[in-house]
């Protein structure tokens, strides 16, 4: 799929690998025939194959995003692999009725057989019969759910990594996007798992979360150097857990991926690293220089790609490298960086 190309603008470094888990990753195989319907209650359903298999998956619940917090977890959806059958049969009251309902037929008809009272054998018969279909249209309409949803015309705003989108009744909008999200670090050869494209679902009003990037020169032009800011409807998009090798363990925590196009890993889009965006702002930097036994990774362009907070979708960017260094070049992208006051991000 086509990666948006934004305007170039600049950044700096700490360097965090990490692949983190994300709550709204719906997939994690290489899907086919990947279709996405939506309704007018709040629901969406995504089909597709995986590993010869078809897969229903019901998504409701959550719309949009929280802005960080640490008394409340981010919004979630809900999410049923078996299309809704569980919620709209095996959960569902009006279904859960009709088999006690039947239930107290049988029992009635199995004391009825037992005192062998055949008038009112005869009149418990229809009944039974008639609460069998009714289970039977309830259990057939959970399995077929699926078949009702639609995908109304998507007139949203652009979107990276996009299998499909909708418009629901509602005016809210629904996307599938897919991109392989844990490919190994500074172009190390993928793994089946890996190299395969997550399948990630979002739902939101509004504006979609902002990526903004940088590029310029790190070190006296030793390296290139990208910076930025990570927003969602002007807040931060940050976390307040993580491991040593920063994996969010929280809700809220976000990696942002870069690729670096045409580099010393080889030819064509490699991974190079992964790392948090900080807080409170959002921002974040990298260096692309050696790590420990890896070359830099320097490429003709990069590509950053991060999911969404919350359930919104997520964003690409990719710019080209700066060109040679030019110092006075470099000096109101240093002013900018240190204007994001973040301690970590600091102009080298």
């Amino acid at each position: 799929m086509r990666r948006l190309i934004f305007g170039l603008v600049v950044v700096s470094c700490v360097v965090v690998a990490s692949t983190a888990n994300a709550s709204q990753v719906i997939s994690t195989h290489d899907g086919t025939n990947m279709s996405l319907g939506v309704n007018g209650n709040g629901e969406a359903m995504l089909t597709y194959t995986a590993e010869g298999r078809v897969v229903h998956v019901l998504a409701s619940g959550a719309v949009n995003a929280l802005a960080p917090t640490q008394e409340t977890p981010q919004v979630s959806f809900d999410l049923g692999y078996d299309g809704g059958y569980k919620e709209y049969y095996t959960d569902n009251p009006v279904a859960q009725a009709a088999v006690k309902s039947l239930r107290d037929l049988q029992g009635q008809m199995t004391k009825a057989s037992s005192a062998h009272n055949n008038t009112l054998r005869y009149a418990l018969a229809p009944k039974i019969a008639a609460a069998f279909k009714k289970l039977a249209s309830l259990r057939d309409d959970a399995a077929n759910y699926w078949k009702t949803f639609s995908c109304p015309k998507y007139d949203g705003p652009a979107l990276a990594d996009v299998m499909a989108a909708c418009k629901a009744p509602d005016g809210s909008y629904w996307a599938i996007q897919s991109w392989p999200r844990l490919l190994p670090d500074y172009g190390v050869a993928a793994d089946a798992r890996q190299s395969a494209n997550e399948v990630h679902l979002s739902h939101w009003t509004g504006d979609i979360p902002a990526l903004a990037v940088h590029v310029d020169w790190a070190y006296g032009g030793q390296w290139h150097h990208l910076w930025g800011t990570y927003t969602y409807k002007g807040g931060g998009v940050f976390g307040f857990k993580s491991t040593a090798q920063g994996a969010p363990l929280d809700t809220y925590g976000r990696n942002l991926y870069v690729d670096t196009l045409d580099s010393t890993y080889g030819a064509g889009w490699k991974r190079e690293n992964s790392f948090l965006t900080h807080k409170p702002g959002g921002s974040w930097c990298y260096s692309v220089n050696p790590h420990g036994s890896h070359p830099a990774g320097t490429g003709s362009q990069y590509r950053m790609t991060i999911l969404g907070p919350g359930v919104a979708p997520d964003v690409s960017t990719t710019v080209n490298a700066p060109g040679p260094y030019d110092r006075a070049a470099q000096a109101p992208g240093n002013a900018a960086l240190s204007a994001l006051h973040d301690p970590i991000c600091i102009p080298h």
